[in-house]
């Protein structure tokens, strides 16, 4: 029997439209270029010296990954053209096309070519996630996840509590095994939820998280959504998801009243693609 490798695919979701990121906020303390990527609401080049997204990717470098999937639509000429031009030396970079913004479980599923049988980490391209996490979720087995205490998500206060709230929240065994995932959970369910964990939808999947995302229903929003994906292959696939603590910050790029604080934090960070 073959050991186990660790993973060294990410496919990183780039495809949303924005919309949170578009609209104005008052006393954002943008400059002209933040401000155009803000109205176009792409997050993951909103410039902090450089794209908001090269420092993850960098990360991702640092963290042992070598191939990167960029999930992105049709229209993002943009993205498509600034890491088709540039060199990069640690990490390939690729591409792959959402045609309609219809949901995260889908986004995932227009990377299947990319991915093949490997396994393979799933990110938001909004999101700059702790290098040692994201290095800790490369190793086997999959499928796994970071399940991010709230405690940490605020301890730099870079996401605001209130935000926090309205997270996916984490129903986990006492064998660290995810029973239930409870996306924008209503008042009464984060009561029940207690202090529990949240997603930051970070993953690391097999290749049998593909049939979950054909087969899950619409959303409420209708949308194939990937947290709902994660529920169906628990009840219906039979998938064992493995849970790791991360009491950690990550640094969340959703709305223009998030920029100035993310750069701050960001400004002077090597970036080695």
């Amino acid at each position: 029997m073959e050991a186990a490798v660790d993973a060294t695919k990410i496919v990183v979701l780039a495809r949303g439209l924005g919309t949170r990121m578009r609209a104005a906020a008052a006393n954002a303390g943008l400059d002209a270029a933040q401000s155009a990527a803000a109205d176009a609401g792409l997050k993951a080049m909103i410039p902090i010296d450089r794209p908001f997204l090269d420092y993850a990717l960098s990360s991702f470098a640092d963290a042992g990954l070598r191939e990167a999937c960029l999930v992105i639509g049709p229209e993002h000429d943009a993205i498509r053209q600034y890491y088709e031009r540039i060199h990069t030396s640690r990490l390939e970079i690729g591409f792959a096309i959402q045609e309609k913004p219809i949901g995260t479980a889908d986004a995932v599923l227009a990377a299947r070519d990319f991915v093949g049988d490997d396994n393979f980490l799933v990110v938001n391209s909004d999101n700059y996630y702790p290098t040692d996490v994201i290095a800790e979720l490369c190793h086997p087995p999959a499928p796994a996840f970071p399940a991010f205490s709230r405690a940490g998500l605020i301890r730099d206060g870079v996401i605001p509590a209130e935000r926090i709230a309205k997270y996916a929240l984490l129903d986990i065994d006492s064998e660290g095994i995810l029973r239930r995932i409870v996306e924008k959970p209503s008042d009464a369910e984060a009561a029940t939820l207690g202090d529990a964990p949240v997603s930051m939808n970070c993953w690391h999947f097999d290749a049998r998280i593909f049939e979950a995302c054909r087969s899950v229903p619409l959303s409420k929003r209708g949308e194939h959504e990937l947290p709902l994906a994660v529920q169906f292959a628990i009840e219906h696939l039979g998938m064992r998801i493995r849970a790791f603590h991360a009491d950690a910050t990550v640094l969340d790029l959703s709305q223009r009243g998030d920029i100035a604080a993310v750069a701050t934090r960001l400004r002077g960070t090597p970036v080695e693609l």
